[in-house]
């Protein structure tokens, strides 16, 4: 199935995901008791590590303005733009269709905001709702495309064996008791190439998804991907001609505790998410 066509979900036959965590004294969600030890000299070496990091920061904060100018370049190599993380300035937009940011700027930095808002709508859990994933497609896709992603997704998000392998029932809802987690959080945005009214951009993002419950056999994990999107311009927005995901860049996990059911169904509760714009 192509990747596009699961709104950007891990192969959920495996669960385990991307990242490398340490689990707390019950497994998510159950399970034996585990309590891993911390060496001495592991201590000794992240706290090395982060004086390290602190010096580093102190002589960066010191150094005075004396670094290349954006797009310079210095002996070593190209120097980094500011530009590709910088903020622009210019406010995000104020409108929404179906609940979707809309209207955006028919310039690159429009398009950028596009795919990450886009990104968002077409991994969430509304997705698994017949009448919200209808409108959602016929939102962020263009016209000339709206039919064919719709039969497609229909058909993906449909799949009794695909609802079963991540825990769904047949209508796309979660076990009594359990939460369903399906959020995608961008990090970054790219542009590949740009004309007047169409432009490519790839969106890296990180992914949570899986059921929080004490009963859960599928807890929620996360994932790394990049969607590259074809944007063109249509009806007074950016809309997707096409899309293709591909893994990562996927960063080492750090060993960190996993919260247990409770806590993540309370995060999941009581954090809403976000709208991107640059």
């Amino acid at each position: 199935m192509n990747p596009g066509d699961e709104g950007s979900y891990p192969d959920y036959g495996d669960t385990t995901g991307h990242t490398r965590t340490r689990l707390p004294e019950g497994d998510p969600y159950g399970g034996a008791p585990r309590r891993p030890t911390r060496s001495s000299s592991r201590s000794l070496v992240t706290v090395v590590g982060v004086v390290v990091l602190l010096i580093a920061a102190i002589a960066f904060a010191n150094r005075g303005d004396h670094s290349p100018a954006d797009g310079a370049t210095t002996k070593g190599g190209s120097a980094p733009r500011t530009s590709s993380t910088a903020a622009s300035g210019t406010r995000p937009v104020e409108t929404k269709t179906t609940g979707i940011p809309s209207g955006f700027a028919h310039t690159v930095q429009g398009a950028q905001s596009a795919a990450a808002n886009y990104s968002v709508a077409l991994g969430s859990a509304d997705m698994f709702n017949t009448a919200r994933r209808h409108a959602i497609v016929d939102t962020v896709y263009a016209p000339d495309v709206v039919a064919a992603r719709q039969s497609a997704l229909d058909s993906a998000y449909s799949s009794e064996t695909f609802l079963s392998n991540i825990g769904l029932t047949n209508d796309g809802l979660a076990p009594k008791g359990q939460t369903f987690v399906s959020r995608a959080i961008p990090v970054g945005t790219k542009v590949t190439s740009s004309e007047s009214d169409t432009i490519t951009v790839e969106v890296w993002y990180t992914s949570l998804f899986g059921l929080s419950g004490d009963a859960s056999k599928n807890p929620v994990t996360e994932s790394w991907y990049t969607t590259t999107y074809v944007l063109k311009w249509a009806g007074n927005d950016w809309k997707i001609s096409s899309d293709q995901q591909k893994e990562g860049p996927v960063p080492v996990g750090r060993d960190q505790t996993a919260s247990t059911a409770d806590q993540m169904t309370k995060a999941v509760e009581e954090y809403g998410g976000f709208t991107y714009a640059r």
